[in-house]
């Protein structure tokens, strides 16, 4: 074990986090859980989702067993969908490949839906007691810092170098401890503005410290400027408040999530409604809101919200991934609805805007 790995582990013992949800029962099932919900999402914000969603879900069997729009549903809000379908879609191949038990090797781990090498060297290190790397951002931070690394940590030799270090530095016992130290480290000290330098266990050997890089390291991801593309919601409802929803496709953008209608920016109100074999004499109210940006990893999307409340429902809708949503029903807890977080905000705009448009 070497210096970095002493100070860490004698450092986490003392001033480490030891009452995260994740920490108590520890298992491979709800590490791998946590691991994926902290994936780009800070552990604040995590906190709540993780724990709902483990109430609903305490087992992987029953991830495993439930339908995707309720996993979607306790997923709504925390972004980045895709983690909640692979989380869902490996359950299935552990229920089925693996006798329902988290398989033990990197190699098994990594063959799964959403589990690339630092998760799966997380879920062995922190829920199996086996020796096991990790390179999340926290660890990333650390590294790049205490050796004065220079160069976007997302460069392939870059990435290749820290993962060197990374498995250097971690030690073939007490490997929990020092993943979970190093976590905490760059969680709660070595942050990304203003690191309190003064109370790291490491001050005296690191190089930005001592070359007063800290606010340089890592260095940043170099800029590109994200394409903005527009976009037209239809919030169409009935006198009975149920409202219009598509179920996207679970390839793409929103993933098996339900949203109101969205068409190209420059679709009429009178094509829409052609589509549901109407025109504008079924409305009773129709109303334009602002347009506000909604912003993606990769693009910018700015959205038109148009209101469409109808006299009477229409015969039928053409469209089997389409339906008729009360209120009532998207909260259900026999039949929950996974909604993007701009159809939380078009849906709250229909009985409050101004609480809508201020999310």
């Amino acid at each position: 074990m070497d210096w970095f790995a002493q100070q860490l582990i004698t450092w986490q013992r003392q001033h480490g986090r030891h009452d995260l949800p994740w920490q108590q029962q520890i298992n491979p099932y709800r590490v791998w859980v946590s691991e994926i919900m902290l994936q780009q999402t800070q552990v604040a914000t995590v906190i709540d989702y993780y724990t709902r969603f483990m109430q609903r879900f305490p087992t992987l069997g029953q991830l495993a067993d439930a339908p995707i729009d309720d996993v979607l549903h306790h997923w709504t809000g925390l972004g980045y969908y895709a983690r909640a379908r692979n989380l869902h879609r490996a359950a299935k191949i552990i229920k089925q490949d693996h006798a329902g038990k988290m398989p033990r090797t990197q190699e098994q781990l990594e063959s799964l839906p959403g589990i690339g090498r630092s998760t799966a060297g997380a879920i062995r290190a922190l829920a199996m007691n086996q020796y096991a790397s990790i390179l999340d951002g926290n660890v990333k931070r650390v590294l790049t810092r205490f050796h004065g690394i220079h160069g976007y940590p997302g460069e392939t030799q870059i990435t290749k170098q820290l993962w060197h270090i990374a498995e250097e530095h971690t030690p073939e016992e007490q490997t929990a401890a020092y993943t979970q130290g190093i976590m905490d480290l760059g969680a709660t000290l070595c942050v990304r503005r203003q690191p309190n330098c003064p109370a790291c266990p490491m001050q005296s050997r690191c190089e930005a410290k001592r070359a007063g890089t800290t606010a340089e390291l890592p260095s940043s991801k170099p800029k590109k400027t994200k394409p903005v593309k527009a976009s037209r919601f239809f919030v169409v409802s009935l006198p009975n408040k149920a409202t219009l929803l598509e179920q996207r496709p679970m390839n793409g953008l929103w993933g098996g999530l339900w949203t109101p209608p969205e068409r190209p920016a420059d679709t009429s109100i009178e094509t829409f409604l052609a589509e549901l074999s109407l025109t504008p004499a079924d409305l009773s109210e129709q109303i334009r809101e602002q347009v506000f940006r909604h912003t993606f990893s990769h693009f910018h999307l700015d959205i038109e919200p148009i209101y469409l409340r109808l006299k009477d429902a229409p015969m039928q809708i053409a469209d089997n991934s389409a339906r008729w949503v009360l209120p009532t029903q998207i909260d259900a807890e026999n039949e929950p609805l996974g909604l993007s977080a701009v159809a939380v905000k078009l849906l709250t705009a229909q009985t409050n805007p101004q609480k809508a448009f201020d999310l």
